[in-house]
């Protein structure tokens, strides 16, 4: 990567915690203890053990920047250390990679060592700022099946993590830029040292008097405020004055007389950095004056498997249509589409019809309405099947004039006449489903590689009439098309919605982003579906595999996914300056993408294209 370019994207490496999750086809690996990998060498390193407080950490572990499309696995050799570069606009999110991989063992316990990872705020000249676990956002990049994926946060103010001998881990660094973020540059830093091992050091964090007092403070201080009716406001007051003061005599004892009480590096570097014993790696980010849409251009829907959810989680079944937070959720600017839930009205009984209706009645009366649409029937294949699709939308059509309903579809039906062709029966569906589908969604399978064959589909269409055309991807398309399997590049996870925009579809169709085997315990192990190509179907994981926590822990690929979507909105304003052909020249001179078989293997293409796009579109 270069440095110096306010566009060119830094990144890491992937993270390793000592203890590894329970998850399918993961296996452990490295050398054993004392071994060396650079760094110190080994005559130097005597027969006691190693002290990371008083060595450099540089000696201790390879520190390097990785961009976000990297996938950086366990053996990714060290690179040099580089100043970080980065570009956003306001409400953008803009990531990159720490890769850390130890040159020698300093732990006692099997690991390799700890490391602390600590991040400055982002200051720009005129004293704006990101802050820390806001707008700077620190997650550990754990293997799934062997490749980096799940994307576990990290504690700012716990940021301890584990190196195994002989592998390379690493951190995924977000800056996420507010709407009404001042533009300007923004430095800061970011400080990883090798420290003892938490069980090593815990002891030496609090003396045995020092714990006592601190939990009879604590416990008096719960007392205190535990709920009661309270006889006068007067005796609330006294005892929150009181476990005020409690709560003041535990910040004397004299473990915390080196905390500070202003913001930034003061409250949150310990001593071992301030004895300039950390490997410091320099953050820019240059934030312009320009702000994506709250609501994404191009509609992209992705499927949530409510049964995945009820049986691993143990909830009851089903959710009324006038449940406050689906107002809430459907009303949410940052939604652009969705599919309304519906009970199948195939037996054609009342109670089916009426609560159809009623779902419909609620849902009409809403601001959102325009944003819906029905998905009948996934990929129908014959005249049977799409006969069926044209007797619910009549029904639906009785409720509502103006409902919408999306059909996917990667052939036309078979036992009819439409054309001569597979592929120009293909093409006809949009006569056969007219007027009871306006969202036409051609799985990307059935182009391959054929560009050209895009011009048949939309001439089909009937855009005054408020017909779109959406694409999807699912098993496929395959290698070296792109797609979101587990262990495709980077750059081609991202590349399926470079792919889309060039194409000029009007939005996009995912399956599922939860769909792995079904478990009954939320920490259950995770099993991707027997059949599928590895990560199909599967963009999120459960929390409680990685750790306590009940946050759902995304992937790098549905990270990508997100950077894809924000690429057409630099694209879209491009092109609304120069036009749409030369956006498309500029997708194509950059080398980003040419087609679904030629399109960017390294991040490089990507820095440039939206370096152009800020250079000639900043105002």
């Amino acid at each position: 990567m270069e440095s110096g370019q306010p566009n060119s994207a830094a990144a890491a490496d992937k993270t390793q915690n000592s203890s590894v999750p329970p998850v399918e086809g993961v296996a452990g690996g490295g050398t054993s203890y004392g071994w060396v990998d650079g760094g110190l060498q080994a005559s130097s390193l005597g027969n006691g053990a190693i002290d990371p407080t008083k060595i450099h950490s540089a000696d201790l572990l390879h520190v390097w920047s990785m961009p976000s499309t990297a996938n950086v696995s366990q053996q990714e050799a060290p690179r040099p250390l580089e100043h970080v570069n980065l570009l956003a606009a306001r409400n953008e999110r803009e990531s990159f990679q720490i890769a850390l991989r130890p040159k020698v063992s300093w732990a006692t316990s099997g690991i390799a060592g700890s490391v602390q990872v600590q991040c400055t705020d982002l200051c720009s000249s005129a004293g704006d700022r990101l802050v820390v676990g806001q707008s700077v956002t620190l997650r550990r990049v754990v293997p799934m099946l062997g490749v980096p994926d799940a994307l576990v946060p990290i504690d700012p103010l716990n940021s301890q993590i584990n190196l195994l001998p002989g592998e390379t881990s690493a951190i995924w660094v977000s800056l996420n830029v507010p709407c009404g973020q001042q533009p300007g540059l923004y430095e800061g830093e970011i400080f990883i040292s090798a420290v003892r091992a938490e069980a090593e050091s815990r002891g030496e964090s609090l003396t045995k008097s020092e714990r006592y007092q601190l939990y009879k403070e604590l416990r008096n201080c719960i007392d205190i405020t535990e709920p009661r009716d309270y006889s006068s406001s007067e005796e609330m007051v006294q005892r929150l004055t009181s476990a005020s003061t409690t709560l003041r005599r535990m910040l004397a004892l004299p473990s915390f007389q080196d905390c500070q009480e202003n913001n930034g590096l003061g409250d949150m570097m310990d001593e071992d950095i301030m004895n300039n014993v950390a490997v410091r790696l320099k953050l820019s980010l240059t934030v312009w004056d320009f702000t994506l849409p709250l609501t994404p251009s191009l509609p992209a829907v992705f499927g949530i498997s409510e049964t995945v959810i009820e049986d691993r989680f143990c909830l009851e079944h089903g959710t009324k249509a006038d449940h406050p937070k689906a107002k809430e959720y459907y009303s949410d600017p940052r939604l652009a589409a969705y599919a309304v839930p519906y009970a199948p009205i195939l037996s054609s009984t009342d109670a089916a019809k009426n609560s159809l209706r009623r779902e419909v009645e609620i849902l009409k009366s809403e601001a959102h309405w325009s944003k819906s649409y029905f998905y009948l029937w996934d990929e129908p294949l014959n005249m049977e099947q799409y006969d069926v699709i044209c007797s619910i939308s009549n029904e639906l059509r009785s409720y509502a004039s103006d409902v919408r309903i999306l059909t996917t579809y990667y052939c036309g039906p078979s036992g009819s006449e439409l054309a001569p062709s597979t592929f120009e029966a293909f093409v006809k569906v949009p006569n056969v489903l007219r007027p009871h589908t306006q969202i036409f969604c051609t799985s990307e399978w059935v182009l391959g590689t054929r560009e050209d064959l895009v011009k048949d589909i939309v001439a089909e269409l009937r855009p005054d009439l408020g017909e779109e055309w959406w694409t999807y991807v699912c098993m496929g398309p395959s290698d070296p098309q792109p797609n979101w399997h587990l262990g495709m590049r980077g750059t081609q996870h991202r590349a399926v919605m470079w792919r889309v925009w060039k194409e000029g579809g009007t939005g996009f169709l995912y399956w599922g982003t939860n769909c792995y085997e079904k478990a009954m315990i939320p920490s259950a192990e995770i099993c991707f579906r027997r059949g599928l190509p590895p990560g199909d179907g599967v963009l999120f994981y459960p929390g409680e595999v990685f750790s306590s926590s009940h946050e759902p822990v995304a992937s790098t690929r549905l990270e990508r996914i997100l950077s894809g979507m924000q690429d057409i909105e630099y694209l879209k304003l491009y092109s609304s300056r120069y036009g749409r052909e030369e956006g498309l020249a500029l997708l194509e001179k950059t080398g980003v993408y040419l087609g679904p078989d030629r399109y960017a293997l390294d991040h490089g293409p990507i820095d440039v294209m939206r370096g152009e796009v800020y250079r000639t579109c900043r105002s």
